[in-house]
């Protein structure tokens, strides 16, 4: 399969009535990515027969490879099956092993099975099946003159692991090429004055190639090379590492690290150190993703948030005059307030955030947006102040979610000094 050409097509009238957010598209975008299959087109079609079958039609007119997500469900609206086979000529049949496999999955919650159920087990004649252990609706793969149409289930927890474990291997076994890609994560900087550092490299890079990608507050980059089986892509790859290391390496955190947290938390764990959070205005979010990141019980023992003057005495030991004379949104208040958790912790770290978040409570001298973040421990005491543009409707927790990045980038840097 030399650089096949793909649609992706999500089918269910509640992605178009925005009653189900569609991150399908998105990850079957990069998945495929990965497998150096180019994505022309992702379409949203309801659930009718009449349009699914125009969209299929339209699709294949124009590539490859179509893969639906959605629609294999027991109830009368769930058709794809029904469609995509038709297209193909094939009639459904039972298939006994996807329908034992639902029998079980009823035993095993026991619930009654549903007549409708078994209409989940009625298959495309000739097709290749993908078993799910996550839900009742099995995928399939219909292959026929050249064209080759992937069914998967809609919801994500379902049609992510299959896309895994049978898509993306039948795809690679076609295939003579691949694409493989490393992820550069860096905080600090924003796109545009990381474009212009790396403007020349990234207008002449072919193979591999390097493709900015901006997410709220921070910038990934991606070098991307195509290789035959094979050949050594990581040997590709690595002339541009280093390229961006040296224009930008003050601002990497990480590579393929996935976030801020999970950066953060390996470092931690690299290290034998133990952290401890002093919240204000971000109310606990900054605990909130260290503790979404597996193993993070094993640095983080401790957090308190301390949205009143009262705690932020009582449970840190700030003083009370340095509250009456800079005020609780203060460098002074923030330092206090990281010393005071880490001391009462007894944790290697202690980080605080106090500020702003709005919309309410800002001045001419403490705007909204202005937060301080603290960080505490024998390798790196510092404050850091920020002005934190508000943005649109959700400027409180645009605000709250930057200034735990913040806090997230501090933590991993003192942990780094260590």
């Amino acid at each position: 399969m030399k650089q096949k050409s793909a649609e992706i097509l999500c089918i269910g009238t509640e992605l178009l009535m925005g009653n189900t957010v569609n991150t399908n598209a998105a990850y079957l975008g990069r998945e495929l990515a990965h497998l150096g299959v180019n994505v022309y087109r992702q379409e949203v079609v309801g659930d009718n027969p009449q349009r699914l079958r125009e969209s299929l039609e339209q699709a294949f007119s124009r590539c490859d490879i179509v893969i639906t997500t959605g629609g294999l469900g027991p109830t009368y609206d769930d058709l794809s099956k029904e469609t995509i086979a038709a297209y193909f000529g094939r009639s459904l049949v039972l298939d006994p092993p996807s329908l034992a496999r639902i029998e079980e999955h009823f035993r095993l919650l026991n619930r009654e099975m549903t007549e409708n159920n078994r209409k989940q087990a009625m298959m495309p004649q000739g097709c290749t099946i993908f078993p799910n252990p996550n839900g009742t609706a099995p995928g399939c793969a219909i292959e026929q003159d050249g064209k080759l149409a992937f069914m998967l289930p809609g919801p994500p927890r379902e049609m992510k692991p299959m896309f895994e474990h049978y898509v993306a291997p039948y795809l690679m076994e076609q295939s003579d090429t691949k694409l493989v890609s490393r992820m550069i994560h860096l905080f600090g900087i924003g796109e545009s004055a990381l474009e212009h550092k790396l403007h020349d490299v990234m207008v002449a890079s072919t193979n591999p190639t390097l493709a900015p990608y901006a997410k709220s507050g921070e910038v990934m980059l991606r070098v991307t090379a195509r290789v035959t089986q094979g050949e050594d892509g990581e040997s590709l790859l690595a002339p541009m590492l280093e390229t961006v290391r040296q224009a930008a390496g003050e601002f990497i955190y990480g590579i393929d690290i996935g976030s801020l947290q999970n950066a953060a938390v390996q470092k931690l764990l690299e290290k034998g150190l133990t952290v401890a959070t002093a919240e204000s205005c971000t109310g606990g979010y900054v605990s909130k993703r260290l503790t979404e990141v597996s193993g993070s019980s094993q640095v983080l023992g401790y957090g308190v948030c301390t949205y009143a003057n009262q705690a932020k005495e009582q449970l840190l030991g700030v003083s009370h005059s340095t509250l009456e004379t800079f005020g609780a949104v203060s460098s002074q208040t923030a330092k206090e307030m990281a010393d005071g958790v880490r001391r009462l912790s007894g944790a290697d770290i202690g980080i605080s955030t106090t500020g702003i978040a709005g919309p309410l409570g800002g001045t001419e001298e403490k705007p909204v947006g202005l937060v301080y973040v603290g960080v505490s421990s024998k390798y790196y005491n510092h404050v850091l102040e920020l002005h934190i543009n508000p943005r649109g409707d959700d400027a409180r927790e645009y605000i709250r979610y930057i200034a735990s990045s913040h806090a997230l980038h501090q933590l991993w840097k003192a942990a780094n000094m260590a």
